[in-house]
Protein backbone atom coordinates (compact mmCIF):
# COMPACT_ATOMS: atom_id res chain seq x y z
CA UNK A 1 0.00 0.00 0.00
CA UNK A 2 1.27 3.28 -0.95
CA UNK A 3 1.83 5.71 2.10
CA UNK A 4 -0.17 9.26 1.68
CA UNK A 5 1.44 12.49 1.31
CA UNK A 6 2.26 14.01 4.42
CA UNK A 7 -0.68 16.24 4.32
CA UNK A 8 -3.19 13.96 3.47
CA UNK A 9 -1.77 11.70 6.34
CA UNK A 10 -1.25 14.02 9.08
CA UNK A 11 -5.31 15.60 8.12
CA UNK A 12 -6.52 11.52 8.69
CA UNK A 13 -4.81 11.13 12.39
CA UNK A 14 -6.17 14.99 13.40
CA UNK A 15 -9.62 13.36 12.19
CA UNK A 16 -9.15 9.89 13.91
CA UNK A 17 -8.14 12.36 17.40
CA UNK A 18 -11.48 14.09 16.97
CA UNK A 19 -13.11 11.26 16.64
CA UNK A 20 -12.02 9.23 19.20
CA UNK A 21 -12.66 12.47 21.14
CA UNK A 22 -16.29 12.96 20.01
CA UNK A 23 -16.99 8.91 21.26
CA UNK A 24 -16.34 9.98 24.65
CA UNK A 25 -17.85 13.30 24.99
CA UNK A 26 -14.37 15.56 24.82
CA UNK A 27 -13.49 18.70 22.50
CA UNK A 28 -11.42 17.65 19.53
CA UNK A 29 -8.84 20.76 20.56
CA UNK A 30 -8.28 19.41 24.00
CA UNK A 31 -5.84 17.44 22.20
CA UNK A 32 -2.73 18.13 20.55
CA UNK A 33 -0.70 15.70 18.16
CA UNK A 34 2.88 15.63 18.64
CA UNK A 35 4.73 15.09 14.86
CA UNK A 36 7.39 12.51 16.14
CA UNK A 37 9.65 12.94 13.42
CA UNK A 38 12.80 11.34 14.45
CA UNK A 39 14.72 10.00 11.25
CA UNK A 40 12.72 12.10 9.05
CA UNK A 41 14.56 14.31 6.55
CA UNK A 42 13.84 18.60 6.64
CA UNK A 43 11.27 18.60 3.80
CA UNK A 44 8.76 16.04 4.82
CA UNK A 45 9.05 18.20 8.13
CA UNK A 46 8.16 21.68 6.53
CA UNK A 47 5.28 19.45 4.45
CA UNK A 48 4.32 18.54 7.78
CA UNK A 49 4.10 22.17 8.80
CA UNK A 50 2.56 23.30 6.11
CA UNK A 51 -0.33 20.78 6.51
CA UNK A 52 -0.97 22.00 10.37
CA UNK A 53 1.49 20.54 12.70
CA UNK A 54 3.06 23.20 15.47
CA UNK A 55 4.42 20.28 17.60
CA UNK A 56 7.19 18.26 16.51
CA UNK A 57 8.71 15.48 18.80
CA UNK A 58 12.15 14.53 18.59
CA UNK A 59 13.67 11.06 20.61
CA UNK A 60 17.57 12.32 20.43
CA UNK A 61 19.02 15.60 20.87
CA UNK A 62 21.57 15.59 19.02
CA UNK A 63 19.41 14.56 15.71
CA UNK A 64 16.92 17.42 16.99
CA UNK A 65 19.71 19.89 17.29
CA UNK A 66 20.90 19.79 13.37
CA UNK A 67 16.76 19.89 12.45
CA UNK A 68 16.12 22.97 14.57
CA UNK A 69 19.24 24.76 13.05
CA UNK A 70 17.84 23.95 8.90
CA UNK A 71 14.39 24.74 10.49
CA UNK A 72 14.78 27.55 12.47
CA UNK A 73 12.16 29.83 10.13
CA UNK A 74 9.13 27.42 11.05
CA UNK A 75 8.42 28.65 14.41
CA UNK A 76 7.16 24.66 15.83
CA UNK A 77 7.19 23.95 18.85
CA UNK A 78 9.96 21.17 19.42
CA UNK A 79 9.04 18.28 22.28
CA UNK A 80 12.09 15.72 23.67
CA UNK A 81 9.59 12.26 23.34
CA UNK A 82 12.72 10.20 23.98
CA UNK A 83 14.75 9.32 26.97
CA UNK A 84 17.13 12.21 28.17
CA UNK A 85 20.80 11.69 29.48
CA UNK A 86 21.58 13.78 31.95
CA UNK A 87 25.00 14.67 29.97
CA UNK A 88 22.54 16.30 27.20
CA UNK A 89 20.39 18.40 29.93
CA UNK A 90 22.56 21.10 29.55
CA UNK A 91 21.47 21.54 25.44
CA UNK A 92 17.50 20.11 25.94
CA UNK A 93 16.95 22.59 28.48
CA UNK A 94 17.31 25.72 25.77
CA UNK A 95 15.87 23.60 23.08
CA UNK A 96 12.65 21.98 23.90
CA UNK A 97 9.60 23.62 24.77
CA UNK A 98 8.39 20.37 26.77
CA UNK A 99 10.38 17.15 27.65
CA UNK A 100 8.10 14.08 28.33
CA UNK A 101 10.25 12.12 29.98
CA UNK A 102 11.83 13.19 33.56
CA UNK A 103 12.34 9.53 34.71
CA UNK A 104 14.68 10.35 38.27
CA UNK A 105 15.36 12.66 40.92
CA UNK A 106 19.25 12.53 39.67
CA UNK A 107 18.15 13.49 36.13
CA UNK A 108 15.29 16.65 37.76
CA UNK A 109 18.64 17.94 39.59
CA UNK A 110 20.42 18.11 36.64
CA UNK A 111 17.49 19.79 34.73
CA UNK A 112 17.67 22.53 38.10
CA UNK A 113 21.03 23.08 37.58
CA UNK A 114 21.15 23.68 34.14
CA UNK A 115 17.32 25.56 33.67
CA UNK A 116 17.64 28.87 32.17
CA UNK A 117 15.81 31.81 33.24
CA UNK A 118 12.64 30.43 33.53
CA UNK A 119 11.13 26.76 34.82
CA UNK A 120 11.64 23.76 32.38
CA UNK A 121 8.45 21.98 31.78
CA UNK A 122 8.56 18.66 32.00
CA UNK A 123 6.37 15.55 32.06
CA UNK A 124 7.11 12.29 34.32
CA UNK A 125 7.34 9.42 32.59
CA UNK A 126 5.60 6.48 34.61
CA UNK A 127 6.33 2.55 33.67
CA UNK A 128 2.69 1.66 33.90
CA UNK A 129 3.33 -1.84 32.15
CA UNK A 130 5.97 -2.61 33.94
CA UNK A 131 8.32 -3.78 31.47
CA UNK A 132 11.83 -4.03 32.12
CA UNK A 133 13.11 -2.84 29.15
CA UNK A 134 10.99 0.71 29.49
CA UNK A 135 12.12 3.73 31.18
CA UNK A 136 10.29 5.30 33.43
CA UNK A 137 9.58 5.47 37.46
CA UNK A 138 7.49 2.80 38.45
CA UNK A 139 3.37 3.52 39.76
CA UNK A 140 4.45 3.04 43.44
CA UNK A 141 7.19 5.61 43.50
CA UNK A 142 5.39 8.65 41.44
CA UNK A 143 4.71 9.87 44.48
CA UNK A 144 8.20 10.06 46.41
CA UNK A 145 9.44 11.67 42.66
CA UNK A 146 7.02 13.86 42.88
CA UNK A 147 7.35 15.21 46.16
CA UNK A 148 11.62 15.40 45.77
CA UNK A 149 10.76 17.38 42.33
CA UNK A 150 8.36 19.86 43.60
CA UNK A 151 10.81 22.32 45.64
CA UNK A 152 13.14 22.50 42.46
CA UNK A 153 12.26 25.95 41.06
CA UNK A 154 13.97 25.06 38.11
CA UNK A 155 11.81 22.49 36.79
CA UNK A 156 8.20 22.64 36.50
CA UNK A 157 5.54 19.16 36.40
CA UNK A 158 2.63 19.43 34.18
CA UNK A 159 1.77 15.89 33.98
CA UNK A 160 2.75 12.43 32.93
CA UNK A 161 3.60 9.95 29.97
CA UNK A 162 3.70 6.31 29.36
CA UNK A 163 4.12 4.39 26.76
CA UNK A 164 1.79 1.45 26.25
CA UNK A 165 3.20 -2.41 24.88
CA UNK A 166 3.22 -3.17 21.49
CA UNK A 167 -0.18 -4.96 21.17
CA UNK A 168 -1.77 -6.69 18.43
CA UNK A 169 -5.03 -4.67 18.67
CA UNK A 170 -5.46 -1.37 19.93
CA UNK A 171 -7.97 -2.43 22.27
CA UNK A 172 -5.40 -4.16 24.79
CA UNK A 173 -3.43 -0.64 25.23
CA UNK A 174 -6.47 0.20 26.85
CA UNK A 175 -6.03 -0.65 30.26
CA UNK A 176 -2.47 0.84 30.48
CA UNK A 177 -3.90 4.56 29.16
CA UNK A 178 -6.46 3.85 31.80
CA UNK A 179 -3.90 3.42 34.67
CA UNK A 180 -1.93 6.45 33.44
CA UNK A 181 -5.21 8.73 33.89
CA UNK A 182 -6.20 7.32 37.35
CA UNK A 183 -2.62 7.95 38.50
CA UNK A 184 -2.79 11.64 37.40
CA UNK A 185 -6.35 11.57 39.37
CA UNK A 186 -4.63 10.72 42.38
CA UNK A 187 -1.84 13.28 42.16
CA UNK A 188 -4.10 15.78 41.82
CA UNK A 189 -5.96 14.36 45.49
CA UNK A 190 -2.20 14.22 46.61
CA UNK A 191 -2.28 18.34 45.87
CA UNK A 192 1.80 18.70 45.76
CA UNK A 193 2.57 22.38 45.33
CA UNK A 194 3.66 23.16 41.87
CA UNK A 195 2.67 20.02 40.40
CA UNK A 196 0.11 20.28 37.85
CA UNK A 197 -1.33 17.37 35.74
CA UNK A 198 -2.43 19.49 32.75
CA UNK A 199 -1.32 16.97 30.34
CA UNK A 200 -1.14 13.05 29.93
CA UNK A 201 1.17 12.26 27.05
CA UNK A 202 0.01 9.07 25.69
CA UNK A 203 -0.98 7.41 22.77
CA UNK A 204 1.59 6.45 19.74
CA UNK A 205 0.34 5.43 15.87
CA UNK A 206 -0.50 1.84 17.11
CA UNK A 207 -2.88 2.93 19.33
CA UNK A 208 -3.52 6.79 19.35
CA UNK A 209 -6.90 6.64 19.35
CA UNK A 210 -7.61 4.60 22.56
CA UNK A 211 -5.01 7.10 24.67
CA UNK A 212 -7.81 9.80 23.19
CA UNK A 213 -10.58 7.99 24.72
CA UNK A 214 -8.92 7.43 28.28
CA UNK A 215 -8.14 10.95 28.48
CA UNK A 216 -4.57 11.83 26.22
CA UNK A 217 -3.98 15.38 25.75
CA UNK A 218 -1.00 14.69 23.69
CA UNK A 219 -0.55 11.98 21.18
CA UNK A 220 2.89 11.09 19.40
CA UNK A 221 2.65 10.04 16.27
CA UNK A 222 5.03 9.62 13.98
CA UNK A 223 4.51 6.67 11.65
CA UNK A 224 0.95 7.85 10.85
CA UNK A 225 2.14 10.85 9.61
CA UNK A 226 5.31 10.43 7.95
CA UNK A 227 5.09 7.30 6.56
CA UNK A 228 7.85 3.71 7.82
CA UNK A 229 11.17 4.70 8.49
CA UNK A 230 14.26 2.43 7.63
Amino acid sequence: MMALPVADAYRRVREQVAEAALRVGRRPEEVAVVAVSKGVGVEAIREAVAAGVHILGENRVQEAQEKMAALADLGAEWHLVGHLQTNKVKYAVKMFTLIHSLDSVRLAREIQRRSPEKPVRVLVEVNVSGEPAKYGVSPEDLRGLLEAVAPLSGVKVEGLMTMAPVVAHMEEARPYFRRLTELADRVREWGIPGVSMQHLSMGMTQDFPVAVEEGATLVRVGTAIFGARS
